[in-house]
């Protein structure tokens, strides 16, 4: 008897490619690497190989040298030989056209760039029509730029010009059109469309933020995956989706938190990341209108990262160029129950590293520079959680009361007798 046996679908698996630079030294090319190795995760597939090339920039021809895509082709080559075949190849930064042609003739198998991959990731994750609409705009965005690459038929004309042009001729008689620019008109009146779907959505989201009556708002703000739908579960008793994975939070959610006796609403929202692309940033600005209407941003930090501190940059520039930098602020170092560090041997006279920080001497350090204006804790264990709720219950109470004044469910606990 014939004996049928179900075999699990292997996943993807994928080579990453980056670049040791003046301005991108090895230590932070790697830690890129490993953040899009977590992106090609987060999207289904599995890193089987990295390959990195120390140059002035990138080849305008093939983003790295010929030598090493000859050295990329001839691990893919062998690869195959062993039946291990390589799916794709994800190249750190964005790639022009005219690259992905030139390294897709030399390799042979799809060519992924840094922004290609969010955006698929983006397209898996969204859930809501105004994140489709988003994430379809944003792609439409990033293809046309590259249209050339996607056809083998583009100069094919769609009319002839001359008398006799051939079979199927009459009545297309004309300067004709390519291939090419039909699929450029295509996608213009696509965006076109998908702007003005974005626009109503808009509409109705600012109506309904109208409808939210005087309640002082929090926005969640900082990198992916630092912790933020885990504090807005926590605060507002919720199940907003929350994994160990990037991006796990595309739709903007709003919830009604009460602490003591004050109401405020809180704003879990999409996180940021280093070389977002900047169609993505232009997309996203009608679900990142909860940050610009936020009366007090939480930007949340995951202190267990080695690279937190430039996390903390990328959140904050991204913050200014959405004209959000001025808001009142604080940050919440989260994951403490994660960090960890080594302690440096007796005998060791050279400088002390970040590696070599305890998490003590960190917290002395913001707080020395940051005062009041920063929290230490852990979401997941519920570590420092009501110094957290102190500190918010006492932010907002100050913003409610300069905003409006003459609400009194402030004043409902007997406390001034």
């Amino acid at each position: 008897m014939k004996e049928f046996v179900i075999s699990e679908v292997k996943a993807e698996t994928a080579i990453l490619v980056g670049l040791i630079t003046k301005e991108q030294d090895e230590e932070k090319t790697k830690e890129y690497l490993d953040e899009l190795e977590f992106l090609a995760d987060t999207a289904g597939a599995v890193t089987v190989k990295r390959f990195t090339q120390r140059v002035g920039g990138p080849s305008q021809v093939t983003y790295v040298g010929s030598g090493k895509l000859e050295e990329i082709r001839q691990y893919i080559a062998d690869e195959e030989d062993a039946e291990r075949p390589v799916g794709m190849v994800i190249f750190d930064d964005e790639l022009s056209a005219k690259q992905i042609r030139n390294i897709e003739k030399v390799l042979g198998v799809k060519i992924l760039d840094r922004t290609s991959l969010i955006l698929d990731i983006f397209a898996m994750r969204a859930q809501t029509a105004a994140a489709k609409t988003q994430v379809e705009l944003a792609q439409y965005r990033y293809m046309l730029p590259r249209l050339q690459r996607l056809w083998t038929h583009l100069e094919r004309q769609g009319g002839g010009s001359g008398s006799g042009g051939g079979k199927g001729s009459v009545g297309l008689r004309g300067p004709g059109e390519t291939q090419l620019e039909m699929d450029r008109r295509i996608i213009l009146n696509r965006i076109t469309l998908l702007k003005q779907r974005l626009l109503e959505i808009d509409k109705q989201k600012t109506t309904q933020r109208k409808n939210r009556g005087r309640l002082i708002r929090v926005a969640l703000v900082g990198y992916t995956n630092v912790g933020k739908s885990t504090i807005m579960n926590l605060l507002s008793k919720s199940e907003v989706f929350a994994e160990n994975k990037l991006f796990a939070t595309l739709d903007t959610t709003v919830r009604k938190v009460v602490v003591e006796n004050l109401p405020f609403l809180l704003a879990d929202t999409v996180g940021f990341i280093r070389k977002l692309p900047t169609d993505l940033v232009d997309s996203f600005k009608s679900t990142l209108d909860e940050v610009r209407e936020a009366d007090l941003l939480l930007h949340v930090v995951d202190i267990s990262h080695p690279d937190f501190e430039e996390q903390i940059n990328v959140v904050e520039n991204t913050l200014k160029d959405l004209g959000c930098a001025d808001k009142p602020s604080m940050i919440v170092f989260n994951k403490i129950d994660n960090y960890t560090w080594t302690e440096k041997e007796e005998d060791d006279l050279t400088p002390a590293t970040k590696e070599n920080i305890t998490l003590d001497e960190l917290r002395r350090t913001w707080m020395a520079k940051l005062h009041d204006e920063c929290l230490f804790i852990s979401a997941k264990e519920k570590q420092n959680i009501d110094e957290f709720r102190e500190v918010i219950y006492r932010k907002v109470r100050e913003l409610h009361v300069q905003k409006y004044p003459y609400n009194d469910f402030l004043y409902d606990v007997v406390e001034d007798e």
